[in-house]
Protein backbone atom coordinates (compact mmCIF):
# COMPACT_ATOMS: atom_id res chain seq x y z
CA UNK A 1 0.00 0.00 0.00
CA UNK A 2 1.46 3.10 -1.11
CA UNK A 3 0.54 5.95 1.18
CA UNK A 4 1.01 8.94 -0.89
CA UNK A 5 -0.31 7.96 -4.11
CA UNK A 6 -4.18 7.00 -5.01
CA UNK A 7 -5.36 3.99 -5.28
CA UNK A 8 -4.83 2.66 -9.34
CA UNK A 9 -7.23 -0.12 -10.84
CA UNK A 10 -3.90 -2.49 -10.50
CA UNK A 11 -3.97 -1.87 -6.55
CA UNK A 12 -5.52 -4.63 -4.33
CA UNK A 13 -7.34 -1.36 -1.58
CA UNK A 14 -9.22 -0.17 -5.54
CA UNK A 15 -11.14 -3.41 -5.73
CA UNK A 16 -11.56 -3.43 -2.02
CA UNK A 17 -13.33 -0.24 -2.44
CA UNK A 18 -14.81 -0.90 -5.12
CA UNK A 19 -16.30 -4.17 -3.94
CA UNK A 20 -17.36 -2.39 -0.57
CA UNK A 21 -19.19 0.03 -2.55
CA UNK A 22 -20.95 -1.98 -4.63
CA UNK A 23 -22.63 -4.04 -2.08
CA UNK A 24 -23.50 -1.22 0.04
CA UNK A 25 -24.98 0.28 -3.36
CA UNK A 26 -26.75 -2.75 -4.04
CA UNK A 27 -28.72 -3.18 -0.10
CA UNK A 28 -29.12 0.67 -0.25
CA UNK A 29 -30.99 0.66 -3.41
CA UNK A 30 -32.62 -3.00 -2.57
CA UNK A 31 -33.82 -1.34 0.90
CA UNK A 32 -35.29 1.87 -0.94
CA UNK A 33 -37.30 -0.05 -3.63
CA UNK A 34 -38.35 -3.30 -1.62
CA UNK A 35 -41.70 -1.96 -0.74
CA UNK A 36 -42.49 -1.66 -4.62
CA UNK A 37 -44.29 -5.12 -5.55
CA UNK A 38 -45.69 -5.21 -1.98
CA UNK A 39 -48.38 -2.24 -2.72
CA UNK A 40 -51.14 -3.97 -3.11
CA UNK A 41 -50.58 -6.60 -0.16
CA UNK A 42 -50.84 -3.41 2.04
CA UNK A 43 -53.67 -2.20 0.93
CA UNK A 44 -55.12 -5.77 1.80
CA UNK A 45 -53.14 -5.88 4.93
CA UNK A 46 -53.69 -2.48 6.74
CA UNK A 47 -56.96 -1.88 4.66
CA UNK A 48 -55.26 1.17 3.50
CA UNK A 49 -55.71 3.04 0.03
CA UNK A 50 -53.71 2.43 -2.83
CA UNK A 51 -52.58 6.45 -2.73
CA UNK A 52 -51.57 6.06 1.01
CA UNK A 53 -49.88 2.50 0.22
CA UNK A 54 -47.55 4.40 -2.37
CA UNK A 55 -46.57 6.51 0.62
CA UNK A 56 -44.26 3.57 1.70
CA UNK A 57 -42.07 4.08 -1.40
CA UNK A 58 -42.46 7.86 -1.26
CA UNK A 59 -42.09 9.13 1.88
CA UNK A 60 -38.61 7.02 2.14
CA UNK A 61 -37.46 9.19 -0.73
CA UNK A 62 -38.17 12.47 0.82
CA UNK A 63 -36.67 11.65 3.90
CA UNK A 64 -33.72 10.76 1.47
CA UNK A 65 -33.61 14.17 -0.71
CA UNK A 66 -33.84 15.58 3.23
CA UNK A 67 -30.73 13.25 3.79
CA UNK A 68 -28.58 14.13 0.92
CA UNK A 69 -28.97 17.96 1.46
CA UNK A 70 -28.07 17.41 5.23
CA UNK A 71 -25.84 14.60 5.10
CA UNK A 72 -24.21 15.72 2.00
CA UNK A 73 -22.86 19.08 3.48
CA UNK A 74 -21.81 17.11 6.73
CA UNK A 75 -19.76 14.47 4.72
CA UNK A 76 -18.02 17.42 2.92
CA UNK A 77 -16.80 18.40 6.65
CA UNK A 78 -16.70 15.45 9.11
CA UNK A 79 -15.44 12.72 6.41
CA UNK A 80 -17.01 9.58 4.08
CA UNK A 81 -16.72 6.49 5.86
CA UNK A 82 -18.30 7.44 8.93
CA UNK A 83 -21.54 8.40 6.80
CA UNK A 84 -21.14 5.10 4.33
CA UNK A 85 -21.36 3.10 7.85
CA UNK A 86 -23.97 4.83 8.96
CA UNK A 87 -26.06 4.68 6.18
CA UNK A 88 -25.86 0.66 6.17
CA UNK A 89 -26.72 0.35 9.69
CA UNK A 90 -29.74 3.29 9.92
CA UNK A 91 -30.88 1.19 6.85
CA UNK A 92 -30.90 -2.59 8.50
CA UNK A 93 -32.21 -1.45 11.71
CA UNK A 94 -35.91 -0.73 10.30
CA UNK A 95 -36.30 -4.23 8.76
CA UNK A 96 -36.22 -5.60 12.25
CA UNK A 97 -38.65 -3.33 13.46
CA UNK A 98 -41.45 -3.25 10.77
CA UNK A 99 -43.29 -6.35 10.89
CA UNK A 100 -43.05 -5.67 15.18
CA UNK A 101 -46.12 -3.51 14.78
CA UNK A 102 -49.55 -4.20 13.05
CA UNK A 103 -49.75 0.18 12.38
CA UNK A 104 -49.40 1.48 8.75
CA UNK A 105 -48.15 4.72 10.71
CA UNK A 106 -45.40 2.81 12.64
CA UNK A 107 -44.23 1.33 9.42
CA UNK A 108 -44.25 5.04 7.16
CA UNK A 109 -42.97 6.66 10.05
CA UNK A 110 -39.82 3.59 10.23
CA UNK A 111 -39.78 4.76 6.44
CA UNK A 112 -38.92 7.96 6.84
CA UNK A 113 -36.34 7.13 9.05
CA UNK A 114 -34.68 4.65 6.88
CA UNK A 115 -34.79 7.06 3.91
CA UNK A 116 -33.12 9.69 5.79
CA UNK A 117 -29.96 6.91 6.71
CA UNK A 118 -29.95 5.78 3.07
CA UNK A 119 -28.82 8.71 1.84
CA UNK A 120 -25.52 8.76 3.82
CA UNK A 121 -24.16 6.63 1.25
CA UNK A 122 -24.96 8.35 -2.31
CA UNK A 123 -24.22 11.63 -0.31
CA UNK A 124 -20.18 10.38 0.51
CA UNK A 125 -19.73 7.63 -1.80
CA UNK A 126 -18.93 9.38 -5.28
CA UNK A 127 -16.74 11.89 -3.74
CA UNK A 128 -15.07 9.27 -1.65
CA UNK A 129 -14.18 7.26 -5.14
CA UNK A 130 -13.05 10.30 -6.69
CA UNK A 131 -10.86 11.30 -3.31
CA UNK A 132 -9.08 7.72 -3.03
CA UNK A 133 -8.75 6.41 -6.47
CA UNK A 134 -6.72 7.57 -9.38
CA UNK A 135 -8.54 9.86 -12.33
CA UNK A 136 -8.06 7.16 -14.89
CA UNK A 137 -9.43 4.26 -12.92
CA UNK A 138 -12.33 6.58 -10.75
CA UNK A 139 -14.46 5.98 -14.00
CA UNK A 140 -14.40 2.30 -13.42
CA UNK A 141 -15.07 2.16 -10.22
CA UNK A 142 -17.89 4.87 -10.69
CA UNK A 143 -19.54 2.79 -13.35
CA UNK A 144 -19.74 -0.69 -11.13
CA UNK A 145 -20.82 1.73 -8.09
CA UNK A 146 -24.17 2.93 -10.40
CA UNK A 147 -24.42 -0.86 -12.02
CA UNK A 148 -25.04 -1.98 -8.54
CA UNK A 149 -27.48 0.59 -7.77
CA UNK A 150 -29.62 -0.68 -10.67
CA UNK A 151 -28.78 -4.62 -9.89
CA UNK A 152 -29.47 -3.53 -6.27
CA UNK A 153 -32.86 -1.73 -6.76
CA UNK A 154 -34.03 -4.74 -8.96
CA UNK A 155 -33.56 -7.73 -6.77
CA UNK A 156 -34.82 -5.92 -3.59
CA UNK A 157 -38.17 -5.84 -5.64
CA UNK A 158 -37.66 -9.37 -7.11
CA UNK A 159 -36.40 -10.99 -3.82
CA UNK A 160 -39.61 -9.37 -1.69
CA UNK A 161 -42.29 -10.06 -3.80
CA UNK A 162 -40.96 -13.60 -4.30
CA UNK A 163 -40.81 -14.03 -0.49
CA UNK A 164 -43.64 -12.66 0.29
CA UNK A 165 -46.26 -14.50 -1.88
CA UNK A 166 -44.19 -17.85 -0.66
CA UNK A 167 -43.88 -17.24 3.27
CA UNK A 168 -44.59 -13.53 4.42
CA UNK A 169 -43.84 -9.87 4.20
CA UNK A 170 -42.49 -10.09 7.45
CA UNK A 171 -40.50 -12.97 6.18
CA UNK A 172 -39.37 -11.02 3.08
CA UNK A 173 -38.32 -8.08 6.15
CA UNK A 174 -36.14 -10.21 8.05
CA UNK A 175 -34.48 -11.39 5.50
CA UNK A 176 -33.29 -8.09 4.06
CA UNK A 177 -32.54 -7.04 7.51
CA UNK A 178 -30.15 -10.61 7.96
CA UNK A 179 -28.61 -9.57 3.97
CA UNK A 180 -28.21 -6.05 5.02
CA UNK A 181 -26.41 -7.36 8.52
CA UNK A 182 -24.02 -9.12 6.68
CA UNK A 183 -22.83 -6.24 3.81
CA UNK A 184 -22.91 -3.99 6.74
CA UNK A 185 -20.28 -6.06 8.32
CA UNK A 186 -18.42 -6.74 5.46
CA UNK A 187 -18.14 -2.83 4.25
CA UNK A 188 -16.94 -2.61 8.13
CA UNK A 189 -14.18 -4.69 7.81
CA UNK A 190 -13.17 -4.10 3.74
CA UNK A 191 -13.53 -0.31 3.32
CA UNK A 192 -10.49 1.53 3.77
CA UNK A 193 -9.91 4.72 5.82
CA UNK A 194 -9.85 7.82 3.89
CA UNK A 195 -6.41 9.08 3.13
CA UNK A 196 -7.35 12.17 1.10
CA UNK A 197 -10.05 13.39 2.35
CA UNK A 198 -9.58 17.01 3.16
CA UNK A 199 -12.72 19.02 5.30
CA UNK A 200 -14.06 21.83 3.73
CA UNK A 201 -14.41 24.82 5.32
CA UNK A 202 -17.19 26.65 3.63
CA UNK A 203 -20.07 27.63 5.16
CA UNK A 204 -23.90 26.64 5.01
CA UNK A 205 -23.62 30.49 3.06
CA UNK A 206 -21.36 29.15 0.51
CA UNK A 207 -23.59 26.01 0.08
CA UNK A 208 -26.64 28.04 -0.48
CA UNK A 209 -24.77 30.37 -3.19
CA UNK A 210 -23.98 27.08 -5.27
CA UNK A 211 -27.27 26.13 -5.42
CA UNK A 212 -28.87 30.12 -5.93
CA UNK A 213 -26.01 30.14 -8.80
CA UNK A 214 -27.58 26.90 -10.75
CA UNK A 215 -30.99 28.46 -10.03
CA UNK A 216 -30.47 31.38 -12.09
CA UNK A 217 -28.79 29.60 -14.89
CA UNK A 218 -32.11 28.58 -17.20
CA UNK A 219 -29.89 26.05 -19.70
CA UNK A 220 -29.00 23.83 -16.25
CA UNK A 221 -32.46 24.04 -14.42
CA UNK A 222 -34.31 22.77 -17.45
CA UNK A 223 -32.41 20.07 -17.96
CA UNK A 224 -32.42 19.23 -14.35
CA UNK A 225 -36.12 19.31 -14.80
CA UNK A 226 -35.96 16.56 -17.49
CA UNK A 227 -34.85 14.28 -14.35
CA UNK A 228 -37.69 15.10 -12.91
CA UNK A 229 -39.57 13.62 -15.94
CA UNK A 230 -38.04 10.91 -16.69
CA UNK A 231 -38.40 9.82 -13.45
CA UNK A 232 -41.77 10.47 -12.90
CA UNK A 233 -42.79 8.29 -15.39
CA UNK A 234 -40.47 5.26 -15.06
CA UNK A 235 -41.80 5.45 -11.03
CA UNK A 236 -45.09 5.61 -12.21
CA UNK A 237 -45.11 2.43 -14.68
CA UNK A 238 -43.36 0.63 -12.06
CA UNK A 239 -45.38 1.58 -8.70
CA UNK A 240 -48.94 1.06 -10.64
CA UNK A 241 -47.49 -1.85 -13.01
CA UNK A 242 -48.47 -4.47 -9.75
CA UNK A 243 -52.20 -3.40 -9.03
CA UNK A 244 -52.58 -3.69 -13.08
CA UNK A 245 -51.05 -7.15 -13.63
CA UNK A 246 -52.89 -8.62 -10.74
CA UNK A 247 -56.64 -7.57 -12.30
CA UNK A 248 -58.27 -9.64 -15.16
CA UNK A 249 -57.18 -10.64 -17.58
CA UNK A 250 -53.52 -11.45 -15.93
CA UNK A 251 -54.69 -11.66 -12.91
CA UNK A 252 -50.87 -12.81 -11.44
CA UNK A 253 -49.92 -13.15 -7.76
CA UNK A 254 -47.17 -11.06 -5.86
CA UNK A 255 -44.56 -13.53 -6.98
CA UNK A 256 -45.26 -13.32 -10.50
CA UNK A 257 -45.07 -9.74 -10.68
CA UNK A 258 -41.80 -9.94 -8.86
CA UNK A 259 -40.37 -11.30 -11.57
CA UNK A 260 -41.05 -8.47 -14.31
CA UNK A 261 -38.91 -6.14 -12.46
CA UNK A 262 -36.00 -8.29 -13.93
CA UNK A 263 -36.45 -5.74 -16.84
CA UNK A 264 -34.65 -3.34 -14.55
CA UNK A 265 -31.43 -5.54 -14.87
CA UNK A 266 -31.38 -3.61 -18.51
CA UNK A 267 -30.34 -0.54 -16.75
CA UNK A 268 -26.74 -2.76 -15.94
CA UNK A 269 -26.23 -2.31 -20.11
CA UNK A 270 -28.58 1.15 -20.58
CA UNK A 271 -25.55 3.67 -18.64
CA UNK A 272 -22.08 2.44 -20.45
CA UNK A 273 -24.37 1.79 -23.75
CA UNK A 274 -25.18 5.28 -23.58
CA UNK A 275 -22.09 6.63 -22.51
CA UNK A 276 -19.91 4.36 -25.42
CA UNK A 277 -22.81 6.12 -28.10
CA UNK A 278 -22.50 9.34 -26.78
CA UNK A 279 -18.57 9.20 -27.92
CA UNK A 280 -19.25 7.59 -31.48
CA UNK A 281 -22.96 10.05 -32.02
CA UNK A 282 -23.72 13.87 -30.70
CA UNK A 283 -24.76 13.73 -26.52
CA UNK A 284 -28.20 15.15 -27.03
CA UNK A 285 -28.99 13.11 -30.52
CA UNK A 286 -28.11 9.90 -28.23
CA UNK A 287 -30.37 11.48 -25.35
CA UNK A 288 -33.31 12.16 -27.45
CA UNK A 289 -33.42 8.51 -29.10
CA UNK A 290 -33.08 7.34 -25.39
CA UNK A 291 -36.58 9.23 -24.19
CA UNK A 292 -37.78 7.98 -27.69
CA UNK A 293 -37.33 4.45 -26.59
CA UNK A 294 -38.49 5.30 -23.33
CA UNK A 295 -41.91 6.18 -24.24
CA UNK A 296 -42.52 3.69 -27.13
CA UNK A 297 -41.76 0.72 -24.36
CA UNK A 298 -44.30 2.80 -22.15
CA UNK A 299 -46.77 2.45 -24.90
CA UNK A 300 -46.40 -1.16 -25.29
CA UNK A 301 -47.37 -1.91 -21.89
CA UNK A 302 -50.67 -0.69 -22.25
CA UNK A 303 -51.20 -3.80 -25.14
CA UNK A 304 -53.31 -6.63 -22.77
CA UNK A 305 -50.57 -9.54 -23.58
CA UNK A 306 -48.33 -10.32 -21.02
CA UNK A 307 -45.21 -11.15 -23.05
CA UNK A 308 -45.33 -7.86 -25.05
CA UNK A 309 -45.68 -6.18 -22.07
CA UNK A 310 -42.50 -7.41 -20.76
CA UNK A 311 -40.88 -6.57 -23.65
CA UNK A 312 -42.60 -3.29 -23.75
CA UNK A 313 -40.45 -2.73 -19.71
CA UNK A 314 -37.60 -4.11 -21.21
CA UNK A 315 -37.41 -1.18 -23.58
CA UNK A 316 -38.64 1.05 -21.38
CA UNK A 317 -35.70 0.57 -19.00
CA UNK A 318 -33.12 0.33 -21.87
CA UNK A 319 -34.25 3.95 -23.09
CA UNK A 320 -34.89 5.45 -19.07
CA UNK A 321 -31.19 4.78 -17.87
CA UNK A 322 -29.84 5.36 -21.60
CA UNK A 323 -31.53 8.71 -21.09
CA UNK A 324 -31.04 9.55 -17.31
CA UNK A 325 -26.91 8.43 -17.34
CA UNK A 326 -26.77 11.29 -20.42
CA UNK A 327 -28.79 13.73 -18.46
CA UNK A 328 -26.66 13.47 -15.43
CA UNK A 329 -23.38 14.15 -17.86
CA UNK A 330 -25.58 16.99 -19.52
CA UNK A 331 -25.51 19.36 -16.21
CA UNK A 332 -22.05 18.32 -15.60
CA UNK A 333 -21.29 19.75 -18.60
CA UNK A 334 -23.30 22.36 -18.27
CA UNK A 335 -22.78 23.41 -15.12
CA UNK A 336 -19.70 25.76 -15.40
CA UNK A 337 -18.97 26.22 -11.82
CA UNK A 338 -19.84 24.75 -8.51
CA UNK A 339 -20.19 21.23 -10.51
CA UNK A 340 -20.49 19.18 -7.21
CA UNK A 341 -23.56 21.04 -5.95
CA UNK A 342 -25.27 20.96 -9.76
CA UNK A 343 -24.75 17.15 -9.63
CA UNK A 344 -26.28 17.81 -5.92
CA UNK A 345 -29.19 19.36 -7.56
CA UNK A 346 -29.82 17.19 -10.64
CA UNK A 347 -29.83 14.46 -7.77
CA UNK A 348 -32.72 16.05 -5.31
CA UNK A 349 -33.76 16.42 -8.80
CA UNK A 350 -34.35 12.91 -9.93
CA UNK A 351 -35.59 11.77 -6.19
CA UNK A 352 -38.28 14.30 -6.35
CA UNK A 353 -39.37 12.41 -9.93
CA UNK A 354 -39.64 9.07 -7.63
CA UNK A 355 -41.66 10.89 -5.16
CA UNK A 356 -44.34 11.81 -8.11
CA UNK A 357 -44.13 8.98 -9.97
CA UNK A 358 -44.98 7.11 -6.43
CA UNK A 359 -47.68 9.41 -5.14
CA UNK A 360 -48.94 12.00 -7.41
CA UNK A 361 -49.93 9.29 -9.76
CA UNK A 362 -52.18 7.83 -7.39
CA UNK A 363 -55.08 10.25 -8.59
CA UNK A 364 -54.16 9.41 -12.29
CA UNK A 365 -54.49 5.95 -11.75
CA UNK A 366 -58.02 5.97 -9.62
CA UNK A 367 -59.81 8.18 -12.71
CA UNK A 368 -58.20 6.94 -15.90
CA UNK A 369 -56.17 3.41 -14.27
CA UNK A 370 -53.87 1.95 -16.12
CA UNK A 371 -54.67 3.98 -19.86
CA UNK A 372 -54.08 6.94 -17.78
CA UNK A 373 -50.69 6.15 -16.28
CA UNK A 374 -49.50 4.86 -19.75
CA UNK A 375 -50.62 7.87 -21.32
CA UNK A 376 -48.86 10.17 -18.40
CA UNK A 377 -45.72 7.86 -18.41
CA UNK A 378 -45.17 8.28 -22.25
CA UNK A 379 -46.14 11.98 -23.44
CA UNK A 380 -44.94 13.59 -20.46
CA UNK A 381 -41.09 13.03 -21.54
CA UNK A 382 -41.89 13.55 -24.85
CA UNK A 383 -43.76 17.19 -24.39
CA UNK A 384 -40.71 17.82 -22.12
CA UNK A 385 -37.97 16.95 -24.86
CA UNK A 386 -39.48 19.43 -26.81
CA UNK A 387 -39.63 22.06 -24.54
CA UNK A 388 -35.95 21.45 -23.70
CA UNK A 389 -35.40 21.12 -27.82
CA UNK A 390 -36.86 24.88 -28.18
CA UNK A 391 -35.40 26.34 -25.11
CA UNK A 392 -32.02 25.20 -25.50
CA UNK A 393 -31.79 27.08 -29.42
CA UNK A 394 -34.02 30.41 -27.78
CA UNK A 395 -31.08 30.93 -24.76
Amino acid sequence: MEDDKKYSLKSFYFWKITFSLALASFFVFASLYAVQPLLPLFVEVYGVTVSTSSLSLSITVVSLIIGLLVLGFFSDRAGRTGFIHFSLIGSVIPFFLIPLSDSFFILLLLRFVQGFALAGLPAAAIAYLNEEIDRKSAGIATALYISSNAVGGMAGRVLTGYIADTYSWETAFYFLGGLGLAITLSVFFLLPKSRFFKPSNGTIKKDIEGFLYHIKNPALLIVIGMGIVLQLSFTGIWTYLPFHLQEEPFSLSIEAISYTFFAYGLGVIGSPLAGWLAGKFKLEHVRVVGIIVLSFGVFLTYIMSLPVIIIGLCVMCLGFFTAHSLTATSVAEKAKHHKGSASSLYLVAYYVGVTLGSSAVSPVWSAGGWLGVVLLAGILPLVYLMIVQFTLKRI
